[in-house]
């Protein structure tokens, strides 16, 4: 595959577009110090992102309505007993991506 001049511009455009409105934001607020609540609310972000990534991996709708999928749903019960007894999210993500593989090795014959 070759790298032509207006795909590199491309990728940098990306790139661009991708990391100012990450940046930016830690730019203004960095010198600010936010009110608790504030601080508090923004906890809750990060596990309100992953709670909606995991339900739109296990539920999906079709013409029937909501439809589990079950490979992804045994693997999440010990994926989260896992989180909740070791509180590791290295150990949680590592367990969880290699359940999947080994499910769907198994689920895919």
């Amino acid at each position: 595959m070759s790298l032509s001049l207006p795909i590199l511009w491309l990728i940098i455009g990306c790139a661009l577009v991708t990391l100012i409105p990450r940046i930016i934001p830690f730019l203004f607020v960095k010198k600010l110090t936010l009110p608790d609540v504030v601080l508090k609310w923004l906890s809750f972000i990060p596990v309100c992102i992953l709670t909606a990534l995991v339900i739109q991996s296990v539920l999906s709708v079709d013409e029937t309505g909501f439809v589990f999928d079950q490979t992804v749903l045994i693997v999440l019960i010990p994926t989260i007993l896992i989180a909740i007894f070791t509180k590791s999210l290295s150990i949680t993500v590592i367990v969880g991506v290699g359940l999947m593989a080994v499910t769907r090795v198994f689920f895919s014959l």
